[in-house]
């Protein structure tokens, strides 16, 4: 009898444990279009629809969904976790996935990011338990597309013009374009900061400019500095500096003359 009961007891187990495995065929996990925005504490928010569809035989407990953000040294940049505890068979859940990012560290750590498109990879990992006794696990690779604030930015070189009558108190005007397109979710706003410096390597004249760019919109604008005569070289140079409330980012080096 003992026997008898033994192989009953595997065959049910075995008839389960097929049936239960059969039945995550009619289990779908859809995923929808992510999107990104910027949070007022100035992080990025990516947010990934998911529809959870359970038409197998049995419930579904523990689901979770967690991801994970990582840069190209393999170090992680940021994480998230959804957890359900049960989705009842004939069930279908709709939730988002949230994961938060610091533009910040982010932009600090890949200065290449201010100026490149690009795509954030992030693995997707899938755990639940079905019929309350088989574990399941599934990873997958999502790309989260990154946009360049400070896409193809270009300094023109500076244009000297003299203000007034020309002798030895007269100054000139300096004008530096600048034009960028700013690819990212996010609107720019900040300073740009510009130091002349004459061919002795002196510092003889700054100043700076607003910028206010929308996202998915192009910047040009000149920055003007007003400088004496008399402290002007044939040669030089300028430090420009990009400050905003996400990333401060420079010196980049224009040079002038011969």
């Amino acid at each position: 009898m003992i026997g008898i009961a033994t192989t009953f007891f595997w065959a049910f187990l075995i008839i389960f444990s097929v049936s239960a495995i059969y039945s995550l065929k009619d289990v779908r996990l859809n995923y929808g279009q992510p999107q990104t925005e910027l949070t007022e504490s100035n992080e990025m928010l990516f947010s990934l629809p998911v529809a959870l569809v359970n038409e197998g035989y049995y419930d579904l407990d523990k689901f979770n969904i967690s991801t994970r953000v990582s840069d190209k040294q393999g170090l992680t940049t940021a994480e998230g976790f959804t957890f359900i505890p049960l989705i009842r068979k004939g069930a279908t859940v709709n939730i988002t996935h949230n994961m938060t990012l610091n533009i910040t560290e982010i932009l600090r750590d890949h200065q290449d990011f201010l100026f490149n498109d690009t795509e954030l990879q992030a693995k997707a990992t899938v755990t639940m338990t079905a019929a309350q006794v088989i574990p399941i696990q599934v990873s997958s690779n999502l790309s989260i597309p990154w946009g360049a604030p400070l896409y193809n930015l270009t300094l023109g070189s500076p244009v000297f013009s003299i203000l007034g009558v020309p002798d030895f108190a007269a100054q000139y005007k300096v004008t530096i374009p600048i034009s960028f397109d700013n690819h990212a979710f996010f609107d720019l706003e900040g300073i740009v900061q510009a130091k002349l410096y004459n061919d002795t390597n002196a510092a003889i004249a700054e100043g700076e400019i607003d910028i206010k760019t929308p996202q998915h919109s192009q910047y040009h604008g000149n920055l003007e500095l007003n400088i004496p005569v008399n402290l002007v070289t044939r040669r030089g140079h300028f430090e420009v500096f990009f400050k905003t409330s996400l990333f401060d980012f420079g010196p980049l080096e224009v040079f002038y003359g011969n």
